[in-house]
């Protein structure tokens, strides 16, 4: 099956997160947005639609032109030859005692390490970005203070390597959910491919919305690696579902949204307890004192 991209640039990473959302709601829909900060020293921020079938370029013109972007580029990639393309450019990534790494690296996996294997597929959340980098450092340190958590969900989950690492640490059930469909079969294959089939439950859910995730809960952890929008969003349902002195992780936050993100997660009597930029991405812990 053919896969489809459209990519454009912007100078203002407001605007370009503004961008990202208003594609996310483009009829096709896309089955994943990506924004991203070239390293080309331009100081232009892409966004990227991945769509599995023929975007609608008018619709994608007028949202140029309401965003102040160029034009976006729309291209027709082989689904193969983008598989092939990741697995020759992502390097395996460290974050602390966590190794993510692609199965044509399976030969580099250091001894002791806490290994992630994640297939090139069509999902996000392979190590490599700031976000999930974020994400496994907070965890990592969180480890290191001998933390032990016993009830722990990942909303959002992308390719599950945040919940696969909960897994691979901590005896506990795992719930790993995402609202797209194509990563929730990324997500499956991943956790078969690591072994933790009986060990991390993936599900098709939009936040917490799903019955498996109610009765689960309370969660003493939960990773949200999404957007400032739908973070502000799911914070009171976060407060709902995390128990007394529960932990989430919270990344996708642009860092000069993570005032606001603070804010709309102390208005439910969470507290921030650490705060951490990775590039031009703030990872927040936020500890539950209800």
């Amino acid at each position: 099956m053919p896969t489809f991209t459209a990519l454009t640039t912007l100078a203002d990473p407001t605007e370009a997160q503004a961008l990202a959302d208003a594609l996310e709601r483009l009829d096709p829909e896309p089955t994943g947005v990506g924004i991203f900060e070239l390293e080309d020293g331009s100081g232009l921020w892409e966004i990227g639609g991945y769509f599995t079938e023929a975007p609608d370029q008018i619709a994608l013109a007028l949202l140029a032109k309401a965003h102040g972007a160029r034009d976006f580029t729309v291209s027709e990639l082989p689904e193969t030859d983008w598989v092939a393309h990741v697995k020759r450019e992502l390097a395996p990534v460290v974050a602390g005692r966590f190794f993510v790494y692609g199965g044509h690296d399976e030969d580099k996996v250091p001894a002791g390490a806490v290994a992630l294997r994640i297939e090139a597929a069509m999902a996000f959340g392979t190590g490599h970005h700031g976000t999930t980098l974020g994400c496994l450092t907070a965890l990592d340190t969180m480890l290191a203070a001998g933390a032990v958590k016993k009830n722990v969900a990942d909303i959002g989950c992308g390719t599950a390597v945040l919940a696969m690492a909960a897994a691979r640490v901590w005896p506990a059930p795992v719930i790993a959910s995402d609202i797209d469909e194509v990563a929730v079969d990324v997500a499956r294959a991943n956790v078969a491919a690591n072994g933790l089939d009986d060990r991390v439950h993936v599900i098709e859910a939009a936040g917490f919305a799903h019955p498996d995730l109610a009765a689960a809960a309370p969660y003493d952890l939960v990773f949200a690696n999404i957007l400032k929008g739908p973070l502000i969003a799911l914070a009171p349902d976060m407060a709902r579902h995390i128990s007394p002195q529960g932990h989430a992780i919270l990344s996708g936050i642009l860092n000069d949204q993570a005032k606001d993100v603070v804010e709309a997660y102390e208005a439910q009597g969470f507290k921030a307890i650490s705060s951490r930029e990775f590039g031009d991405w703030t990872t927040l812990v936020v500890e539950n004192r209800v």
